[in-house]
Parts: C-alpha cells; sequence; structure tokens
C-alpha cells in the first residue's frame, strides 16, 4: 500500500471518529467536518489508485500512453484556442 492510499485511509478513519464524536455531542459542525473530511480520505484513496493504473498502462503500453497524451494536448489546445476566440470577439457566425 503506497503512502497515498495510506494517508487516504487514515483521513477516512479519522473523518468517521470525528463523525461519530459529533453524533454523540450532538455537534452538527463537528459532524459535517467529519464527513469532510472522510470523503476527503476516499478521494485521496481513489486518487492513488488512478495514479497507480496511469503507471501501470504507460508501463506496459508506452506507445498508447502517448498516443493518448498527444490526443488530449490537441483536444485541450482546441479548446483554449476556441476560448481565446471568444474572449477577444474573433467570433465567426458562418
Amino acid at each position: 500500500m503506497e503512502t497515498g492510499k495510506v494517508e487516504g485511509k487514515v483521513k477516512e478513519i479519522g473523518g468517521k471518529l470525528e463523525q461519530t464524536a459529533g453524533d454523540m455531542l450532538g455537534d452538527t459542525g463537528t459532524q459535517m467536518a467529519g464527513t469532510a473530511r472522510e470523503l476527503s480520505g476516499k478521494a485521496q484513496q481513489v486518487w492513488a489508485d488512478l495514479a497507480d493504473v496511469v503507471r501501470e498502462t504507460t508501463t506496459e503500453r508506452p506507445f498508447t500512453a502517448l498516443a493518448i497524451a498527444a490526443a488530449a494536448g490537441f483536444i485541450l489546445g482546441a479548446l483554449r484556442s476556441a476560448t481565446a476566440r471568444d474572449v477577444r470577439g474573433d467570433r465567426d457566425y458562418r
């Protein structure tokens, strides 16, 4: 288990404990903070899992990963270019 996953699990458990303490004390703020910490921990675990998948995929299929990165760069460049034209007022209504 990697550091990101461990940290995420610790946050999740800490959030559950904080949420339980808020329930016992009747403190809504503590409950909400616990829920937020728990969700943050789960999100960190998902991010770590995603990073593992990307790392494995790029190791196993480097050319596929390169093609995906190039396509993503092309799409982001096209979107940025279109947004820049709209901001400048260079709209083409043909």
